[in-house]
């Protein structure tokens, strides 16, 4: 079954209005339009004191409007190589690592800072690119890490350096990009160091939580795609990893342990680096303070479990508070949101002083349902001008429509063909040798609203369909996006289930089973950019779709990138054993 057969079985409906009429900026907490920022240069940046950050900038600050330049410039190497791991001990399989290690290296700045991050690929077989989930890219398109987007790929043997500044503060994470590949391992965290919405004494880091298979991705996705033919499940997953490693169901391997002490306040950063599996998270006895969702800093609330799809990130605090012992740090597979695999993930939290043991704690109460924490309500005030004609969208729409009228350009559009890029000629090559009206249908691209205007997304799935019932995590490339709605039923255009005034800004949430998701972002960062399911088997079937932002405005494109390293991608792939036999992302 070809890219395209993903539409007849999964058909999801995307309908898209993009209002062209430029709207006024949100205006951030407590900002002025004089001034790149609104603290004082005496607010130090200390554990009693998180909101502060330096030379005058704090958590009032939205980054997406203002962010310091420090000057430092943060330099990374990435090795990718063949090679085995085995994070439980079951076994050692195929993998491939980043710099020899799974997950691979954290990649940390500070707020302003310049990152490099160089990239050779000594893979023998394979290409590969390193996307940066959830960074903004602004003003730096071509760094953005999709194959068939925004470079070729990385060919072996050469090497890629990717350049950008630091625009954000808070937790992300880098992987290929390349077909299923961060699923054998080439994925890490991404730490940018910056202010908070609450006070904490020790930052523990970043925390990745995700599945694990015994076979390797490309057979998972395999499996998984042949499965969607037959309306069949995907493989179940066999463990669960807390960052990196996990006892398996055999009684193999060793937990993550991480040690506390009595009265401190602690910040995680959990992340999911899953390819498939939404999970529950959660510490036993002691309740987590959400501060962050994805990289925005949000009012924080108080919960005993959370759920994370695949690509989404929480910044946590955890208190220790409770009787000193060891306890469990647990993660469980959301089997409601349809979700398998045969064991869970544990880690042991102990007090200092006492000797880790095998904890006897008691779980929370584990959640029923698969849905998203709320509410997630942004630090920083922000509303989003309400667009009165997402209550008259008809969901059943199986074509585009296009109305022009009232100064906005409406487009209701069903997902009638799936992505499927061209590796040796990414969406930028066209930009930069000015022939966009050459692009391929088959890059599924779609032009936004201009610069300064607003683009609204109602996302429908049919009702009533095996693949349809289960939620997928929607992620957008160069920029957030505020949820202006969610439901697990069919869009029926009442407007009073849409949130204008305070929506959840973030870069990854969820479409849940059968229902609908309505977003809203900005025209602000020029670039061609992807939006797509972050299931890896979803998008490599082609699930997703491009956007052409201000193709006349992006910049960073000197030709290099579609020059030298598409000739050596193109060399390479003409006699390559293995060929792309998916969407290519």
């Amino acid at each position: 079954m070809s890219i395209t057969a993903w539409r007849a079985l999964l058909t999801v409906q995307f309908f898209l209005t993009l209002a062209t009429n430029a709207v006024p900026t949100p205006v951030s907490h407590a900002l002025n339009t004089t001034s790149s920022s609104t603290q004082t240069p005496t607010c130090a940046h200390s554990s009693l004191n998180r909101g502060c950050w330096d030379n005058g900038f704090s958590i009032n600050d939205d980054f997406d409007q203002y962010h310091p330049a420090t000057g430092k410039t943060v330099e990374y190497s990435l090795e990718i190589t063949n090679s085995t791991c085995n994070p439980d001990d079951h076994g050692a399989r195929i993998c491939m690592l980043v710099n020899g290690q799974y997950p691979g290296p954290t990649l940390r700045a500070a707020w302003g800072d310049q990152m490099i991050v160089h990239v050779k690929n000594s893979m023998q077989d394979n290409g590969t690119t390193i996307h940066f989930h959830g960074v903004r890219q602004l003003d730096t398109n071509a760094a953005d890490g999709v194959p068939g987007v925004a470079e070729c790929p990385i060919a072996p043997g050469k090497e890629r350096t990717y350049v950008f500044n630091v625009t954000q503060f808070g937790t992300g994470w880098y992987h290929s990009h390349f077909s299923a590949q961060y699923g054998d391992g080439v994925a890490g965290p991404i730490v940018f160091d910056g202010p908070a919405t609450a006070n904490y004494d020790i930052d523990l880091g970043p925390y990745p939580v995700n599945e694990w298979y015994y076979r390797t991705a490309w057979q998972a996705s395999s499996l998984a795609i042949q499965a969607i033919q037959t309306i069949g499940k995907p493989p179940a997953a066999n463990n669960m990893l807390v960052n990196g490693t996990n006892e398996s169901a055999n009684g193999t391997g060793t937990y993550n342990q991480v040690t506390i002490e009595q009265g401190n306040r602690y910040r995680l950063r959990i992340i999911s680096m899953s390819v498939d599996n939404y999970m529950h998270v959660s510490l036993d006895g002691h309740r987590m303070e959400i501060i962050a969702a994805d990289f925005v800093p949000i009012k924080p609330i108080f919960v005993e479990w959370i759920f994370l799809g695949a690509g989404q990130r929480y910044d946590v605090i955890i208190t220790a508070n409770q009787q000193p012992a060891s306890y469990w740090f647990r993660t469980e597979v959301a089997k409601e949101c349809r979700n398998n695999n045969d064991w869970h993930g544990r880690a042991i939290w102990s007090y200092s002083g006492l000797p880790t043991r095998t904890p006897n704690s008691t779980a929370f109460p584990e959640p029923t349902d698969c849905l998203e924490p709320t509410p997630l309500t942004p630090y920083w005030p922000q509303t989003v001008p309400p667009k009165q004609q997402l209550g008259t969208l008809q969901v059943n729409t199986t074509h585009a429509v296009t109305d022009y009228s009232n100064n906005d350009s409406m487009v209701v559009w069903a997902l009638g063909q799936t992505i499927d890029v061209n590796w040796s000629e990414p969406t930028l090559s066209y930009i930069h040798s000015n022939t966009t009206q050459a692009l391929p249908s088959l890059y599924n691209v779609l032009p936004t609203a201009p610069s300064g205007a607003w683009n609204y997304w109602l996302i429908q799935q049919p009702p009533n369909t095996t693949i349809s019932a289960i939620p997928h995590p929607i992620h957008l490339h160069g920029h957030d996006f505020f949820v202006l709605g969610q439901g697990n039923t069919t869009w029926e255009g009442n407007m009073t289930k849409l949130n204008f005034e305070s929506p959840t800004r973030r870069d990854t949430s969820t479409i849940y089973g059968n229902g609908y998701l309505a977003i809203a972002y900005r025209s602000d960062n020029p670039g061609a950019w992807l939006m797509h399911c972050h299931i890896a088997w979803h998008i490599n079937e082609g699930f997703g779709v491009q956007f052409l932002e201000a193709p006349e405005e992006i910049k960073g494109l000197d030709g290099r990138g579609f020059g030298e390293e598409c000739e050596a991608w193109s060399d390479y792939y003409e006699g390559a054993d293995w060929r792309k036999m998916d969407s290519g992302l």
